[in-house]
């Protein structure tokens, strides 16, 4: 893995961290969202913070040395192809945050968070077709985003008509 590449995903993720954060850390303390009835499966806050750092620490760990592998085999058009699909993946990411929080358009984040589920699952099957399990930690991506999809969908669900 170059370091060069590292550094290239390593910040467009931090990036996608820091925007998210700019949208919901204020208002995970907003009346707005204390008001919100939420589902009986609802992580308690404390588990938010370790879970995120984690699966950007693997978006970004796996998909420099997948980039790098793409371009050493000469597959430069795969290896572009990837970095698109990560940079849509990261701007999903990171707009769910704007959307829900800041926003609060609730459907529209459950909409949000069902395309990023599915550009994570496209994520990991492209780094899992080029470094096989070596990739297998971005796996618990797109199984999150599933998990976080059906938590904004009922959130969705039990506040539409309030």
């Amino acid at each position: 893995m170059r370091v060069t590449t590292l550094a290239a995903t390593a910040a467009s993720v931090a990036a996608t961290a820091v925007i998210g954060g700019l949208a919901s850390r204020p208002a995970v303390r907003s009346p707005w969202y204390a008001r919100l009835r939420t589902p009986s499966f609802q992580p308690p806050p404390q588990v938010f913070p370790v879970v995120w750092p984690t699966l950007y620490t693997d978006i970004a760990l796996v998909s420099a040395p997948t980039i790098d592998q793409l371009r050493d085999r000469g597959q430069w058009r795969q290896a572009r192809a990837y970095r698109t699909a990560l940079a849509v993946n990261l701007v999903l990411n990171g707009s769910w945050s704007w959307i829900f929080f800041n926003r609060h358009q609730l459907g529209a984040a459950a909409a949000v968070a069902a395309a990023l589920t599915a550009s994570s699952a496209d994520l990991t099957r492209r780094a899992v077709a080029v470094r096989g399990v070596q990739a297998a930690p971005l796996a618990l991506y797109p199984l999150w985003c599933a998990f976080a999809t059906v938590l904004s969908t009922r959130i969705w669900l039990l506040n539409r008509r309030r």
